[in-house]
């Protein structure tokens, strides 16, 4: 089942920059991250469950093949199964990824002229 039906049929993801869909992955992990702390596990795992298939769309963005962002974009998917769903042995935080996608959220702004 897909969660963003109207925006993946629609095309319109796939008419985002790289950093304006890295910002929308940033948002849900985000929510995650919220939701989790919280203590709402439920509404925790929806979000992931929404940036995975976010990850996923992106996965599929010709302009993201071939110019080694594809590479980046998979172990970033990887570490974050890791970190939510399973031994984190990467060993990450939720502090870092805030960290890593508020840099994508910021190119975005600025691509966008703000």
């Amino acid at each position: 089942m897909i969660i963003h039906k109207e925006t993946y049929e629609s095309g319109r993801w796939f008419k985002f920059s790289i950093f304006e869909q890295m910002a929308n992955i940033g948002s849900e992990v985000e929510r995650t991250i919220h939701w989790k702390k919280t203590g709402d596990l439920e509404l925790s795992r929806k979000a992931f469950e929404r940036a995975l298939e976010l990850i996923d769309f992106t996965v599929r963005d010709q302009k993201n093949k071939g110019c080694g962002r594809l590479k980046e974009i998979l172990r970033t998917r990887e570490a974050l199964v890791d970190h939510f769903v399973y031994d984190n042995e990467y060993n990450t935080t939720d502090e870092e990824w805030q960290r890593y996608f508020y840099d994508f959220t910021y190119a975005a702004a600025l691509q966008r002229g703000r």
